[in-house]
């Protein structure tokens, strides 16, 4: 996503230096649109795996605590 975001800034960047436009509100609402559609095509996969690696941190505790 981050990624995403720098390449919409670039192209927003150089689209402004070859308008001579310096308007902020341009660069920001392309990038927020862009990270939103990351999300939304994104979002059900990374929740996924977050989901799965939560689970396996919870059933490790109790191999965690039989070592001390």
């Amino acid at each position: 996503m981050l990624g995403v975001a720098a390449l919409v800034g670039t192209a927003i960047a150089v689209v402004q230096a070859a308008t001579q436009v310096q308007e902020q509100t341009l660069t920001l609402l392309p990038k927020i649109l862009a990270v939103g559609v990351m999300v939304a095509i994104f979002g059900p996969t990374a929740m996924h795996l977050l989901g799965a690696l939560f689970d396996r941190a919870v059933a490790a505790i109790p191999t965690i605590d039989a070592g001390w």
